[in-house]
C-alpha cells in the first residue's frame, strides 16, 4: 500500500444509538472516523445545537474525528414530487439543519439519496414506448438542484449513496447525475 496506514471508520449507528458504546467499540477495533447517521433516538440534523455541541465534544474528546453525517436526505421522494412540492421543501429544511451541523462537527461531507426508483428509466427499440417510466429520470436533476447549490454556498460536498431502491443505484446513474447537474466540481460525489 506504499507506505500509507489505512484509516478506517463505520457509521456509527450501525453499532449503537448510543454513540459512548459506539465509541467504546470503534477503540476497540482501531476504526478512526465516525459516519453519523443516528445518534440517540435522532437523525442528524434533527439534535439541538447543545446536542450537537455535545455530540462533537464526545468525538473530539476521544480523537473520532466525524466523516460523514448522512441523512436520508430525498429517500422517499418519487418522480410525482416536484421542486418545492410539501415534500421537497422538508427535505431541503432538514438538509440545512444537517449542513449546520456539518460546521459544527467539521465534516465536509454531506451524504444524500435519490427519488425512489422506477424500475425502467430508458429504453429503445420500442421498449421506450412499452416499459420505461416516462420522463422519470427527468424528474430527478431539479429536484437536485438547490441541494447541489445550496452545498456550494455552504462550502459542503454532497455525496451521493447508491441504492437499490433509488434512481441512483449504479456508478453510470450517479455520473450522469452529476453531469446533468453540472456539478463536477467539488460539490457532488458518489
Amino acid at each position: 500500500m506504499g507506505g500509507k496506514e489505512m484509516k478506517l471508520g463505520v457509521i456509527c449507528d450501525g453499532i449503537s444509538r448510543n454513540l459512548r458504546h459506539a465509541v467504546d467499540v470503534m477503540d476497540e477495533f482501531g476504526l478512526q472516523y465516525a459516519e453519523l447517521q443516528f445518534v440517540g433516538d435522532k437523525e442528524v440534523g434533527d439534535h439541538t445545537k447543545a446536542e450537537i455541541v455535545e455530540i462533537d465534544a464526545l468525538l473530539r474528546a476521544r480523537g473520532k474525528p466525524v466523516s460523514c453525517l448522512s441523512r436520508h436526505i430525498f429517500a422517499g421522494t418519487s418522480s410525482a414530487n416536484r421542486l418545492g412540492d410539501v415534500l421537497h421543501c422538508q427535505h431541503m429544511d432538514a438538509l440545512k439543519r444537517v449542513i449546520e451541523m456539518a460546521h459544527i462537527v467539521d465534516v465536509p461531507l454531506v451524504r444524500i439519496m435519490t427519488q425512489k426508483k422506477e424500475q425502467i428509466l430508458w429504453g429503445k427499440n420500442g421498449a421506450e414506448k412499452w416499459n420505461v417510466a416516462r420522463g422519470a429520470w427527468d424528474t430527478m436533476a431539479p429536484m437536485i438542484a438547490p441541494a447541489v447549490e445550496l452545498a456550494k454556498a455552504e462550502g459542503v460536498t454532497l455525496v451521493v449513496e447508491t441504492g437499490n431502491g433509488t434512481m441512483v443505484n449504479s456508478n453510470y446513474t450517479a455520473r450522469r447525475l452529476i453531469d446533468e447537474l453540472d456539478a463536477k466540481e467539488d460539490n457532488i460525489a458518489y
